[in-house]
């Protein structure tokens, strides 16, 4: 692969050259309301393998979907759990990860298993990225096992050469990963500790402590 291409967020051109990477199968880093993240266009399963390749992460770990509305929810989920519909309401665009059943047009390589886990980041670049490309896996923009970088520039010291473009939104806030939560059963089950505590998510829910 060629070094890899380096485009300011703030330049009106980077969505749409991001847009046709990853029309093309391509990688992209992009900031999000945690760390960078490293993402592909969701229903391309060869795609979504480069990710595991760059990353030299282990293929049976499942990758996330970032969406950019909840009106892409359908194209990957065949329905939306009651409990789910009322805390992505209350806490997207945020730091909440819903486990939903899966389409069986979501490919393997981003989950094996019959779920997935979606999110709606708040980030304004995560944000017009996804808007214009569409649901995208996305995981840390690093190599597997090393620091979740937080800057362009660390990106690039990790996966130049890796991976095809980073868009440089400046700095991200690091911080906490998103809470996770499993919205399979007819109760509220996290998953990963987060930002969001129980109580939060029990008040929104509607259920009782």
């Amino acid at each position: 692969m060629a070094k890899t291409l380096l485009l300011p967020a703030s330049d009106p051109h980077t969505f749409q050259t991001a847009a046709e990477i990853l029309g093309r199968g391509g990688l992209v880093a992009f900031p999000t309301d945690t760390v960078y993240g490293l993402g592909t266009l969701v229903f391309d399963g060869p795609a979504v393998e480069r990710i595991y390749a760059a990353k030299q992460r282990p293929v049976e770990k499942a990758i996330p979907v970032l969406i950019g509305s909840l009106d892409d929810l359908p194209r990957l989920v065949p329905a939306v759990p009651a409990l789910a519909e009322r805390l992505a309401a209350a806490f997207w665009p945020g730091p909440l990860t819903l486990v939903l059943p899966k389409r069986p047009e979501v490919p393997a390589s981003v989950s094996a298993g019959e779920t997935l886990g979606v999110r709606i980041p708040d980030h304004p670049v995560a944000l017009g990225l996804l808007r214009q490309a569409g649901p995208m896996a996305v995981t840390s923009a690093n190599l597997s096992g090393q620091a979740s970088p937080c800057s362009a520039a660390e990106v690039l010291e990790q996966l130049d050469g890796r991976i095809d473009l980073v868009i440089d939104g400046g700095r991200t806030p690091g911080g906490v990963p998103s809470t996770v939560v499993d919205c399979l059963g007819a109760g509220l089950k996290i998953l990963r500790e987060g930002p969001l505590s129980l109580e939060q998510l029990l008040a929104e829910a509607g259920e009782n402590l």
